[in-house]
């Protein structure tokens, strides 16, 4: 069987401040969520945002760090896996399921007082998403060729 690709790449703002716990045995877990936005038109041709709510999970430093720096309203810009997991409930005996982002990776996208892009925590010792570091070559933008907003099908 051929290796499968399970990469996540979220962008969008924190919705509460990180939950951070400690396992027995010593591991840092910080959950929290993260709202990124669909556009799409409604009925009357207008552009409508449609949040989507994703589960994140960070371990180790990389929850040291969330539970530091990250707070409700925050700009993050996340590389992770999708993962889910189940458990019985223990009141109602119910099987539970509940998908969750794993994070590798997360850089903060904005300041408050609306500078550009901030610091970049990795769980590894090196990331492409480090503060300072340059930006990948912007991808066109076809302005010349005549292309408008209202050229996307979406």
């Amino acid at each position: 069987m051929a290796k499968g690709v399970n990469k996540v790449f979220l962008l969008g703002n924190v919705g509460k401040d990180p939950e951070v716990r400690t396992t027995g045995s010593g591991m840092t877990v910080a959950n929290f969520s993260l709202a990124t936005a669909d556009r799409a038109k409604d009925a009357q041709g207008n552009w409508v945002d449609k949040p989507e709510w994703h589960n994140l999970v960070c371990f180790d430093k990389l929850a040291e760090t969330a539970k530091n720096y990250v707070k409700k309203g925050s700009s993050l810009f996340v590389e992770g896996k999708i993962t889910n997991r189940s458990w019985d409930d223990k009141e109602s005996g119910q099987k539970r399921y509940r998908t969750e982002i794993i994070v590798n990776d997360f850089t903060f996208v904005g300041s408050k007082s609306g500078g550009e892009g901030g610091g970049s925590y990795s769980k590894s010792a090196s990331t492409p998403y480090t503060a300072g570091a340059s930006t990948p070559a912007a991808a066109p933008d076809f302005a010349d060729q005549g292309i408008t907003d209202d050229d996307i099908p979406f």
